[in-house]
């Protein structure tokens, strides 16, 4: 029988039920951080990150009354979306635009990005200059980017807010969304109830932006360590500088590499495995919203066939890299898929490896993560 729960946003996930294995694995201390790590090759990257909006120098400037005429044009084009594409299942959302827009302005103008919004209240005409982190001609070329290219608007401007972080994300990472929240709350529930996780090794593989890495290694506190890695050298880049920006390079490791291969050092020493992969399955991949399909890197989208290629090697990687009582949580497209992770974890070669798997609901109620722990 599986045990499916819904989001611990609602309710305690990992108290929740008894296990499906009443066998209670016996558990070694942590390997310490200098005995588990053999000095792994580090990773010389000649990629530079591009820098957020919010985060530029704001070396630009121009009247008001420009940047007024920029706002009206702007309004105008995402105003006219729904008409223009009234014709498309894959229709943009003029006020989602426009709440964006807002945000576009805020990332922009120094000194009081209201004035924008207000400028009846002005009483100069739009005279003064005003300080942007971005020319006026930038802002044209990047709202247009957004509006007939369907570029994501966090590409647009940079970053994502995810959890109590600001995430730099680029073309070539995929962009952290709300549901993966859910992964570092498990997480922090896990070790608020049991110590033995704060002081081990975990891994978040195909890391991406490094958001899971960063939310874990804030609840983890000092004692622990999380190894991130991906494959994607814009993926490595940039999860490194988020790191760095949140100054965890003490915590945090990134390392180049697909899924278990850069951590050989580790296999059997893991507390916990954690993993956002590509689960999507690639028939599927071309009728993904345009933002997604057109612009997100497609390693991190496709899943093979049925979506499971990724998956399916997690799970036989969990069985040799987590220690005894270790934890993992994978991220599935949901429903028929994590049903059938979990038949696969309870069948086969698996069957003796697992206890405790659960499947858990994301905030929309659909079967999103897979749980559990090594035996």
């Amino acid at each position: 029988m599986i045990r499916i729960f819904p989001s611990l946003r609602f309710t305690s996930l990992l108290s929740a039920a008894k296990p499906l294995c009443s066998y209670s694995p016996a558990r070694e201390p942590p390997a310490s951080f200098t005995e588990a790590i053999s000095s792994p090759e580090t990773n010389s990257l000649s990629i530079t990150p591009k820098t957020p909006l919010f985060l530029r120098t704001p070396s630009h400037a121009t009247s008001l009354s420009e940047v007024w005429k920029w706002h009206d044009w702007a309004k105008d084009l995402a105003s006219s979306v729904e008409e223009s594409s009234k014709n498309s299942e894959d229709v943009l959302d003029s006020v989602i635009l426009l709440r964006e827009l807002k945000w576009l302005i805020e990332d922009s103008i120094v000194d009081d990005p209201l004035v924008i919004l207000h400028r009846s209240e002005i009483s100069d005409n739009g005279e003064k200059n005003v300080k942007l982190r971005a020319s006026l001609e930038e802002l044209y070329d990047l709202w247009r980017q957004r509006i007939e290219k369907r570029r994501p608007f966090q590409y647009v401007v940079g970053c994502e807010h995810w959890r109590d972080l600001v995430l730099c994300v680029e073309e070539g990472v995929l962009i952290p969304r709300p549901e993966t929240e859910l992964i570092v709350d498990m997480v922090e529930e896990l070790v608020t109830r049991d110590e033995w996780f704060k002081k081990g090794f975990w891994a978040d593989l195909g890391t991406g932006s490094g958001a899971i890495a960063i939310g874990i290694a804030k609840v983890l506190g000092s004692r622990g360590r999380v190894i991130a890695t991906d494959l994607s050298p814009v993926a490595i880049t940039v999860a490194g500088h988020n790191v760095q920006r949140y100054g965890l390079e003490g915590m945090i490791e990134v390392r180049e590499g697909s899924w278990f291969e850069p951590l050989k050092d580790l296999e059997g020493k893991l507390v916990g495995i954690v993993s956002n992969p590509p689960y999507i399955p690639s028939d599927d991949i071309p009728g993904l919203q345009a933002e997604v399909g057109k612009h997100e890197p497609k390693l991190a989208l496709d899943g093979g066939i049925d979506g499971t290629d990724s998956l399916l090697h997690l799970c036989n990687g969990a069985s040799r890299m987590l220690q005894r009582g270790g934890f993992f949580i994978f991220e599935t497209n949901g429903e028929k898929q994590s049903k059938m992770i979990v038949d696969y974890m309870m069948s086969n070669d698996l069957k003796y490896c697992f206890s405790d798997l659960k499947i858990v609901s994301d905030f929309a109620g659909i079967n999103r993560f897979v749980t559990g722990f090594r035996l």
